[in-house]
């Protein structure tokens, strides 16, 4: 960041300092978060650089860019990213953007038998990052230059690391390393062996656009309190009371969870395949994390899917979720109809939640609105997460030492 943006950082952030201040207080006397960090273009972009670009973030998922060769153009909060799996399997991220003349490399999906060519004067670029070629950059028929080196013009790669299918980015670059930032969910599902999950192919992948902030996604996604009102065919099978919150010590993640999961059969259709060898405490649990800033997942004996927020603006998201099975078995004709209905149940939770996130949104706009308050016995997820991005914007301002 630049100083004259760090300085307008630190600026926009010291008007909020007691509004932040009062949402870190004990969750008896907390507010929320400010209404700008809802409304305001200003700060929209300024959460791009603080919240999502120093920590690690979702842009997308292994299933996207499934073979080797392929290629996924993805614009995170107005950055020009690019997935690309190399010949050896393995998913890099690099700015999407050619060091000739700052061209977009790529604008569509598509497949590369092995270079990244840019279509506006024909350099290439191997699929790990490396300047490969510099056609006529001497003149007509001389692909040298004397004094250019191409090892100093590559691609400009982004951190990035692949857990669960979710492919995350740091964009700083500075952020803790990623096995330790997700040490605590790994610790926390030991017994799920995730090395066999597989995508569920068709019936199996969505996305909705909500007309709403990105937090009011992963706040309603921590928010289990509303689920009688909301939910009624998830309430049916796993009640409120039969939920627990979930806040993680570390202050980066929180959610809900259910005992009473029981595995879905359509017409006594055959049992999905489940997570093998899983303890007897297990075979009725789910779990249902947020991982800030903007990645959840599901866990269920029988399936699992990730779901993660992609901020257009500072009142529109889009909202994508991919399922997932514990073998590849679970792709057999057989389970159809099974597959199919996992895909209608939570495909029908997520549109309910629709109008209350776009209800939110609505209210944000009013000055009478201050931050509201947190129920002590139901709201300590959500209050975690607002915690989390007032106590991120002011330690990276300088004014509190993150918690």
């Amino acid at each position: 960041m630049t100083a004259a943006l760090n300085s307008e950082f630190n600026s926009l952030i010291a008007d909020l300092k007691p509004a932040l201040d009062a949402v870190g207080q004990p969750i008896e006397f907390a507010k929320g978060l400010p209404n700008d960090l809802f409304t305001s273009e200003r700060y929209f972009t300024m959460e791009r650089d603080q919240l999502f670009g120093r920590s690690w973030a979702v842009i997308g998922a292994g299933v996207d860019v499934p073979n080797p060769g392929d290629l996924k153009p993805v614009t995170f909060m107005g950055l020009p990213l690019l997935m690309v799996r190399n010949k050896a399997g393995e998913i890099g991220v690099f700015h999407n953007v050619c060091s000739h003349r700052g061209l977009e490399l790529v604008n569509e999906k598509k497949n590369v038998s092995r270079l990244i060519r840019c279509p506006y004067h024909a350099w290439s670029f191997t699929l790990e990052g490396e300047l490969n070629a510099t056609p006529g950059i001497g003149g007509p028929g001389v692909n040298t230059c004397p004094g250019f080196e191409k090892a100093k013009h590559g691609l400009k790669p982004v951190r990035s690391a692949v857990w669960m299918d979710m492919v995350f980015v740091n964009l700083s670059g500075d952020a803790q390393p990623f096995d330790t930032f997700i040490a605590p969910l790994t610790e926390r599902w030991r017994d799920y062996d995730f090395s066999r999950v597989s995508h569920g192919g068709e019936h199996s992948s969505w996305s909705l656009t909500l007309n709403a902030n990105w937090k009011f996604g992963v706040e309603n996604h921590c928010d289990g309190y509303h689920l009688p009102m909301v939910h009624p065919e998830l309430n049916a099978v796993s009640r409120l009371e039969d939920h627990y919150p979930i806040v993680g010590t570390e202050g980066y993640y929180a959610g809900q969870g259910s005992i009473a999961y029981n595995a879905m059969r359509p017409n006594n259709a055959p049992a999905l395949p489940r997570f093998p060898n899983l303890p007897t405490e297990r075979q009725h649990l789910a779990e249902y994390i947020s991982l800030f800033p903007n990645a959840t997942i599901g866990l269920h004996i029988d399936h699992l899917w990730i779901v993660w927020f992609d901020p257009i603006s500072p009142d529109r998201t889009v909202e994508r979720m991919e399922l997932y099975y514990p073998t590849e078995e679970a792709a057999r004709p057989e389970y159809a109809p099974v597959r199919q209905e996992v895909h209608r149940f939570w495909y029908k939770v997520w549109q309910e939640d629709l109008w209350a996130v776009e209800g939110l949104q609505r209210g944000r706009t009013s000055p009478a609105f201050e931050g509201g308050a947190f129920s002590p016995a139901m709201d300590a997820p959500s209050h975690a997460f607002h915690k989390w991005a007032a106590a991120s914007l002011l330690s990276h301002a300088g004014l509190v030492t993150a918690h």
